[in-house]
């Protein structure tokens, strides 16, 4: 299996609401924020390339949103992002891409999947898109707390299209395997607290933690994003998680960081989770990741 991380673009949001009840003289010793309160934010794509396969892990932000929305996010990448990087880096053209797995519908995972000027067209007409039905179904009844999240006006009509031409593979467990080609697989776990039934594929020994621990400086139990629909129990399936992750010595890859793509995870002195390893982030190109 090809394993590459592409880092089409990036944002910002605010510190405050990333760190949740973390006091901020804290969390900024780890990212400093600008004048508005925000800090920079990876949106890390991973690619994956089998025998049959050409295969995404998230999608990104996009580059069609209005000019409000673009500068109160920052958000800063070329045009088309996820389709330039596929092609310029790995010679890969967007109808190519055969599988596409969406770790939930929140806007920043979701956002690469439409392109023209409302992102109202299918960049990848030929994938199949892999999802878990139960957080489809939870996206479309969103509560008041975190419906801003989902832009439903967006990624409805688009899943719609994958559904009408028999595109989309629901995931209705909590743990399975998605995709099976030949000697490679990729497998999933379920988490709950960000959003509810948020997939994490698993593949080759690495995990995508997407926004259950989006950066490095997330690894404490108690450090929980303000944006989580129930910041308690995402304690809990980091716990649950960390020790799957060290039972099958999993790397993690961090969707959202910055300087780090990920690392190795270990218990410290004081018995408490901490990175063994930090994998430095190559922010200007594709990333190839060894076996």
């Amino acid at each position: 299996m090809k394993k590459h991380l592409l880092h089409p673009a990036t944002f910002k949001l605010d510190g405050g609401a990333m760190f949740g009840i973390i006091p901020k003289p804290l969390w900024s010793k780890k990212i400093p924020a600008d004048e508005l309160n925000r800090i920079p934010m990876a949106l890390r794509v991973v690619y994956l390339e089998t025998k049959n396969r050409k295969i995404l892990i998230d999608t990104g932000i996009g580059d069609y949103h209005h000019q409000k929305f673009k500068h109160q996010f920052a958000i800063e990448g070329k045009a088309s992002p996820l389709e330039a990087i596929l092609a310029q880096k790995l010679n890969v053209d967007a109808k190519e891409i055969t599988d596409i797995i969406i770790t939930h519908l929140h806007f920043d995972h979701v956002g690469g999947l439409g392109t023209g000027d409302n992102g109202d067209q299918l960049l990848f007409p030929n994938a199949t898109i892999h999802i878990s039905k139960k957080h489809f179904e939870y996206a479309q009844s969103a509560t008041l707390r975190d419906q801003g999240s989902f832009q439903k006006h967006f990624f409805t009509p688009l899943l719609d299209q994958y559904i009408k031409k028999g595109q989309i593979h629901f995931l209705e467990d909590e743990q399975g395997v998605i995709l099976n080609d030949e000697k490679d697989k990729i497998e999933y776990k379920t988490s709950f607290g960000h959003t509810p039934h948020m997939l994490h594929p698993i593949f080759d020994g690495y995990i995508y933690m997407a926004d259950l621990v989006p950066t490095g400086h997330h690894i404490k139990l108690p450090w929980v994003m303000g944006y989580d629909i129930e910041p308690g129990t995402t304690t809990i399936y980091k716990e649950r998680f960390y020790q799957y992750i060290i039972q099958e010595k999993l790397k993690m890859i961090f969707e959202h960081d910055c300087d780090h793509w990920g690392g190795t995870l270990t218990i410290n002195e004081k018995k408490q989770y901490a990175l063994a390893q930090k994998f430095s982030s190559d922010q200007t190109s594709s990333q190839l990741l060894s076996s």
